[in-house]
């Protein structure tokens, strides 16, 4: 029975140990677990920061790409009505050179007529001019026969 005691406390002291043991490990686990589970909440809330992060940005770059497609339908709006402003310009320049061209025959027509009245005047005016010249000389001819 002693020895049967001896044999049992023995087993009892090599369990208690190995329980120790066994606990002491627990306690490392249980630390290392926890310190686990505070570094993924950390991880958790870091993530969650850059979700946030993510979703402000993402909300940023939507107002911007609303805003850029409104300014791009304006300047659409403003090219098209450039455009038709251009188109009528042409057509308003095409009519005035149309018109100008118009005037400056009309201009020329009327050059070449008081052109040719001109001439017509001066021939009458050499003409008459000439007469005059014959009229001179005949009575410059009658004075010489008056006085001889």
């Amino acid at each position: 029975l002693k020895e049967e005691n001896a044999v049992l406390r023995s087993k009892i002291n090599k369990l208690q140990i190995l329980s120790e043991t066994q606990a002491e490990k627990m306690r490392r686990l249980e630390k290392k677990l926890e310190e686990n589970k505070i570094k993924e909440e950390k991880e958790a809330q870091d993530l969650e920061a850059m979700v946030q992060h993510v979703e402000q940005n993402l909300q940023l770059m939507t107002k911007r790409a609303a805003k850029a497609e409104n300014s791009a339908a304006k300047l659409r709006q403003e090219n098209a009505l450039l455009q038709a402003e251009l188109r009528n310009s042409q057509r308003e320049n095409e009519v005035l050179r149309a018109a100008a061209k118009q005037k400056a025959e009309v201009a020329l027509q009327h050059l070449l007529q008081v052109t040719a009245s001109s001439r017509a005047s001066i021939r009458q005016l050499l003409s008459g001019a000439e007469s005059l010249q014959l009229v001179a000389d005949l009575l410059k001819s009658m004075d010489r026969i008056s006085e001889v």
